[in-house]
C-alpha cells in the first residue's frame, strides 16, 4: 500500500471524485496498469470507494473514503516536509554507509 502511486493517487483524490482517465492525467508517468492496481489495492484497503454509473459508455468514479481522507493527513505533512527541505537535501554532500553493527 506504501508507494509512490498510491501516496499520488490519494492526493489527487483529496479534491473529490475523479474518473480514471482524469486521474491518469493527473499522475503522469503512472501507466493504465499500475494506476489500475493502485486503484484496487487503494479500494481493498478501504481508503477509496469505486462507484460505477449504469450509463452507456460506463462511467466510473473513484472517491476517497473517511480513512482515506485521514490518510491523506500525514502524506500532507510528509509533502510539505519535501518541499520546505528538497534543495537542502539534493545539496548535501552523500554520506557514506554506516558498516552493519
Amino acid at each position: 500500500m506504501a508507494n509512490k502511486w498510491s501516496a499520488l493517487a490519494i492526493g489527487a483524490l483529496e479534491e473529490g471524485p475523479q474518473r480514471f482517465g482524469a486521474l491518469q492525467r493527473r499522475l503522469q508517468g503512472v501507466s493504465p496498469k499500475v494506476l489500475t492496481q493502485t486503484l484496487r489495492r487503494l479500494e481493498d484497503h478501504g481508503l477509496l470507494d469505486r462507484t460505477v454509473y449504469p450509463a452507456v459508455p460506463l462511467h466510473v468514479e473513484y472517491a476517497l473514503t473517511v480513512l482515506g481522507e485521514s490518510a491523506a493527513v500525514p502524506l500532507n505533512r510528509l509533502r510539505a516536509w519535501v518541499e520546505d527541505n528538497v534543495d537542502e537535501a539534493v545539496a548535501a554532500p552523500a554520506q557514506p554507509a554506516l558498516p552493519p553493527s
